[in-house]
């Protein structure tokens, strides 16, 4: 009994704890010793399904606790500081020995074991039927979520390291695969498992079709964020990684046969297509579930139309828990992580507040539209005027009475900073560039009295006291930083933390664009009709035109949107522009096959050593990027391959 009432002490805790971060993720599980205490009742067994929650990759922590942040060099970090995980993994130092990031076993850099939360799954799902105190609808619900949970898990297991060991049921050893003779998996067969779970999961109709208003179970998943899941997976499988994968046709696991199928499988995308037809269907189904608007901000002070769907774009990632939001994983924008993000706008007297180190490259910069809805390499205006535009975009220009709401009036920045799409504006801080909100002093009127950071060499944003504590390009992903979030004073930064986003509305639309263009014949042939609605719904929040105008009015290529290839070049640009900095162009460009074209290039940003605004503004080799074969995966640890000599590595490790 007194063992009992501990339990019960310990969880009624941890619930009051949970209220006030708002986050059902944030639960850490006690260490409790057996597996009767586990569940001897309800709440035990509550707290046992957190500690499955808690076991997720922490995707949204930091750069050293998920791959996609750094790892394709979307973002950086600088050198000074390159000896952490993220980096280290992007600029090629990962191996077998000692991972610089590992999911597979919990030996190496501190992250938990995947297979470890998917034993916790399993032990769940065989012992939470005992608990006699548990309602049966809240025991189904707990039940659908285990499996989800499992199944999700499995999902970044197959993204991070390819064929895997489905751990069906509970086996005999603590953390990983290590000890134990278990074979690696076809990826098909991977992948079924995966969508077997799922299947169940969405049949079993246990999950709440949302949450919303019960802010201490936010983090929990639901029935929309199951057929998003699904969805995901079904394109993954399509993708050519998985999909007909020639280049692994040498891969073969223990009976001598190819891990990846070798021939391409075109039914996989029809079945993709419509798996997120039925997503999208279930989300409208729920009436809650949409894009985020500019009738869903409110701001604290009425602002112009173009501030307005800047600000709303931008919440829509940063924000607590929007509309947008299907699913956000707990280990989200905390403190540290918003810190690296926002760059110091005045001087500080005692310690910095902020130290702004989180970098976004040129080459990411450079993705976003003009203001016409188009590539900037492929506007007319561009391309075409007097002015050459974009043969100019780095010199330095004046702002003026027209550009006042994206450069302070009166100041330079690059040309390349003036006329880009509204989310250009709200992904990315750069110098001089307007930033609305986050500071004591500025809840302005208008933009013209929003601040800007000054990140010249010797100015308020650029280096502060401290090794590497500077932004290394010049550009801040601003998006990343909650409107909620501000300065009390020049020498203290209060964050609200809020959920990741690890999967919005937006991210679905574009994946059901996808999916519907790869099942048109060939790629020459047109695009089925319906992928226009899910794509230029998208960008008609971003404030653009749609792809079939915007490509007739502004570029020398009209015919673009009208066949497969073309469709499919400008949904990866929609993607790259509408989910940037999130982390999901690193296994984006891995799932398409592009990486060896994208990845293998200078890492640049602005001379930010210097103080003249002319040097400033040269182009400044921060890193040399480098992609290979070895590369679409990460190794699984040395030290399981020799514990079970059945488990084969990785091509290249």
């Amino acid at each position: 009994m007194k063992r009992i009432k501990l339990n019960r002490l310990i969880v009624l805790g941890i619930m009051l704890l949970t209220l006030v971060s708002c986050n059902y993720l944030d639960i850490v599980p006690e260490n409790v010793r057996t597996v009767d205490d586990m569940f001897v009742d309800r709440y035990a067994a509550e707290q046992s399904l957190a500690g499955c929650y808690w076991a997720l990759p922490r995707t949204g922590e930091n750069w050293n606790t998920n791959p996609g942040l750094f790892g394709s060099m979307e973002t950086i970090i600088n050198r000074e500081l390159r000896t952490d995980a993220g980096m280290r993994l992007a600029l090629g130092e990962n191996n077998a020995t000692s991972p610089v990031m590992n999911y597979w076993n919990d030996k190496g850099d501190g992250t938990r074991s995947v297979y470890a939360g998917i034993r916790d799954c399993n032990t769940f799902l065989d012992n939470v039927e005992s608990v006699k105190d548990l309602p049966r609808v809240q025991k189904d619900r707990m039940i659908a979520e285990a499996k989800l949970l499992k199944a999700y898990m499995h999902f970044q297991l197959i993204y991070f390291y390819g064929p895997v060991c489905p751990m069906r049921t509970s086996p005999p050893v603590d953390e990983s695969t290590a000890g134990i003779r278990v074979y690696r998996e076809k990826i098909d067969d991977c992948f079924q498992y995966v969508l077997d779970l799922i299947d169940e999961v969405i049949e079993s109709n246990a999950l709440p079709s949302t949450i919303t208003g019960r802010m201490t179970e936010l983090g929990r998943f639901t029935q929309a964020a199951a057929w998003f899941i699904k969805a995901k997976v079904l394109v993954y499988r399509a993708s050519p990684l998985f999909n007909g994968n020639t280049d692994y046709s040498d891969f073969r696991d223990h009976n001598g046969e190819p891990f990846f199928n070798q021939t391409y499988n075109p039914d996989y995308w029809m079945e993709a297509a419509e798996a997120c037809r039925q997503a999208v269907a279930y989300c409208e189904q729920t009436g809650y579930h949409r894009l985020y608007g500019t009738t869903d901000f409110v701001p604290t002070k009425p602002l112009s139309p173009e501030y307005l769907l800047i600000q709303t774009l931008r919440s829509s990632v940063s924000e607590a828990h929007t509309q947008e939001t299907v699913w956000g994983a707990g280990h989200g924008l905390n403190r540290g992580f918003q810190n690296d993000c926002i760059p110091r706008f005045e001087t500080y007297t005692t310690n910095p507040p902020t130290v702004g180190r989180r970098s976004v490259p040129l080459q990411t910069v450079e993705l976003f539209y003009s203001s016409n809805g188009v590539p900037i390499e492929e506007d007319r205006d561009w391309l075409n005027g007097t002015d050459e535009k974009y043969a100019n975009r780095y010199t330095p220009r004046m702002s003026d009475d027209a550009h006042k709401g994206q450069v302070q009036l009166g100041e330079q920045s690059a040309s390349m900073n003036f006329d880009r799409e509204p989310r250009f504006y709200s992904s990315l801080g750069f110098d001089r560039g307007k930033w609305y909100g986050n500071h004591y002093n500025n809840t302005p009127d208008n933009e013209e009295e929003c601040l800007f950071p000054k990140a010249r060499s010797g100015e308020t944003a650029s280096a502060a006291s401290g090794v590497g504590q500077y932004n290394a390009t010049g550009y801040w992903p601003k998006k990343l930083i909650s409107l909620s979030s501000y300065y009390r004073d020049q020498n203290t930064f209060y964050t609200s933390a809020t959920l990741w986003p690890e999967m919005r509305y937006a991210d679905l639309l574009l994946l059901t664009a996808e999916a519907l263009n790869e099942t048109a014949a060939g790629e020459s042939s047109p695009p089925p009709a319906e992928i226009y609605q899910y794509i230029d719904a998208v960008r008609k929040r971003a404030g653009l035109e749609g792809v079939v105008d915007s490509w007739n009015k502004y570029t020398d290529n009209p015919g673009k949107p009208a066949t497969k290839s073309g469709m499919r070049s400008i949904i990866q640009r929609e993607r790259k522009i509408e989910l940037a900095l999130e982390g999901q162009y690193h296994w984006d460009c891995r799932r398409w096959k592009t990486a060896p074209a994208e990845l293998n290039r200078l890492i640049q940003g602005w001379t930010t050593t210097e103080s003249d605004v002319n040097a400033y503004y040269q182009p400044f080799t921060v890193y040399t990027q480098s992609f290979s074969l070895r590369d679409y995966f990460m190794p699984i640890p040395e030290s399981d391959i020799i514990n079970n000599p059945q488990l084969i590595q990785n091509p290249g490790w």
